[in-house]
């Protein structure tokens, strides 16, 4: 028997346990990250469980008559455990329709949850999707490096990485992230004409909350600081979340100093390291360049799909 229920904050300790225990689960899906800016979403997160035992979680909001895939997170389907198979997916999904339908929820908008994150394959709920009817919508592409086979870096990219060293550049764990703010603020202003999504107190907040998740990196030359990196560090897959260079960083390959170190030391253990998607309009616009950035340190594209299934 194959029941939901809504996620209450009763549910806090039980949800994050599992969210860990998970074979497709991060740390943005516990409760700490979810929450952080709470007043912006309202909350319709669901449980999913068979005979009484949890199953399955989907962080969710619900805006009118949709629920969606929770709209604060790049993506986030359904996180399940080890045993979950494709045959009890398609069960959460008529139980997923059927609380809809009850619940007066007209559709729905699921963001899956890309392979590269997956400890152990987890994509039944793609399969589900499209028993059930749904339409990709949106396909958006990242750009990861598989750690164990990764391609050598481009040859501008070593370039680069040589003209850092002899400049006498280096590399460490930050937590200056004011600093860093202000690069980032700059960058984003003067080549988008935008602010980063997250403001310098909430960014700050998440390190606090995730000391061992979210981290900045950069690179300097004496005292002054360059460029830099803020990783989201899960357990399969480390990810570039925010990339940011100085006018003189630019010059000196302040940026790829930061991306060798990250690729072939400090992440050598991870299976993927992924620098993020680099499409706008929901992957109706491609930018050439800031991919082909990416490619030069030997990451390859994967996915982002955005479904929508209407009851």
């Amino acid at each position: 028997m194959t029941e939901i229920e809504p996620y209450t904050q009763n549910d806090r300790t039980e949800w994050n346990r599992f969210c860990r225990q998970s074979k497709n689960g991060t740390f943005l899906f516990e409760r700490e990250y979810m929450e952080y800016h709470s007043e912006k979403f309202v909350d319709r997160s669901l449980m999913i469980r068979w005979k009484g035992d949890l199953h399955a979680i989907l962080p969710a909001n619900i805006e009118g008559s949709t629920l969606r895939s929770h709209e604060g997170l790049t993506f986030g389907g359904f996180v399940t455990d080890r045993k979950m198979t494709a045959a009890k997916m398609l069960e959460a999904f008529d139980a997923l329709e059927q609380f809809a339908d009850e619940h007066g929820i007209e559709k729905i908008e699921y963001k899956s949850i890309p392979y590269i994150y997956q400890t152990i394959p987890a994509s039944e709920d793609e399969y589900a999707l499209s028993r059930a009817g749904a339409d990709l919508v949106a396909r958006e592409i990242t750009s990861a490096v598989d750690i164990e086979n990764r391609p050598s870096f481009q040859t501008n990219r070593q370039r680069s990485i040589s003209d850092a060293e002899a400049a006498g550049l280096t590399v460490e764990l930050s937590n200056d992230f004011e600093t860093y703010w202000g690069i980032l603020k700059h960058n984003l202003a003067r080549k988008h004409n935008t602010e980063p999504v997250h403001t310098l107190d909430e960014i700050r907040l998440l390190h606090t909350r995730f000391p061992d998740n979210v981290k900045l990196f950069t690179s300097h030359r004496c005292d002054e600081m360059l460029a830099g990196v803020v990783v989201y560090e899960s357990a399969n897959c480390a990810r570039a979340q925010y990339i940011a260079n100085s006018d003189e960083g630019r010059s000196l390959g302040a940026l790829d100093i930061v991306f060798d170190y990250l690729i072939n030391e400090h992440y050598i253990h991870k299976r993927y390291f992924d620098l993020g998607i680099s499409t706008e309009e929901r992957g109706g616009f491609l930018n050439e360049g800031l991919v082909f950035f990416k490619e030069g340190f030997g990451a390859r594209g994967v996915v982002y799909d955005h479904y929508e299934l209407t009851i």
